[in-house]
């Protein structure tokens, strides 16, 4: 099921379109909630193990960007036409490929830990902000939650290249993400309840 896109005229023309729109955003609506508390949890336990590149931390490296992969599939398949699914398969690919990254670089060091998720962030956070500017419908509303969290990520990526920070960095580059992701699906079901009403 695609969402209906707001510059599409001929939409309105096609029967189901209207109802079909509000049950995509509400799938994407829970889709961002629980990547948003899973971003959360995760940044709780990767605080309370992050002070040296153990197993467990290994582990919880390569599952955050693994968690993207899945959510960033799901996110295609309600994706709103075939550039925007291209896009967001693309992340997945980019994400599977950090999370192999960051299996290889958690038997070196944390700088080479960092400089991977560093890649990913920024690569991943581009890839955010045009899949936000191009998922915009009349099912979804504005989504300037995630606009602003893929510059984020960006911007973070590139000060970890800069600068010499730490694994406790990701806590709070996870902590952001969640936080974001928790705000745009509050602004979907907000959205949502909207368009029920009309």
């Amino acid at each position: 099921m695609t969402d209906v896109p707001l510059s599409n005229p001929a939409a309105a023309t096609i029967p189901g379109a209207a109802a079909a729109a509000p049950t995509n955003g509400s799938a994407r609506l829970w889709l961002y909630l629980v990547r948003g508390l899973v971003a959360l949890a995760w940044a709780a336990a990767f605080s309370a193990v992050a002070d040296s590149l153990t197993a467990g931390v290994a582990t919880l490296l390569v599952a955050y960007p693994v968690i993207d992969v899945i959510a960033s599939l799901i996110d295609a398949h309600a994706g709103s036409g075939a550039p925007t699914q291209r896009l967001q398969r693309f992340n997945a690919a980019t994400s599977t490929a950090a999370a192999i990254g960051l299996a290889i670089a958690a038997t070196g060091t944390v700088a080479d830990v960092l400089h991977v998720f560093a890649a990913w962030a920024i690569v991943s956070g581009v890839a955010q902000v045009v899949v936000a500017l191009r998922s915009r419908t009349r099912a979804t509303g504005s989504l300037w939650p995630m606009l602003v969290a893929g510059g984020l990520s960006t911007l973070v990526g590139v000060f970890y290249y800069l600068s010499d920070p730490t694994l406790d960095n990701l806590v709070i580059y996870a902590t952001g993400g969640g936080v974001w992701f928790v705000l745009q699906a509050g602004l979907l079901g907000r959205h949502r309840r909207t368009l029920l009403d009309d």
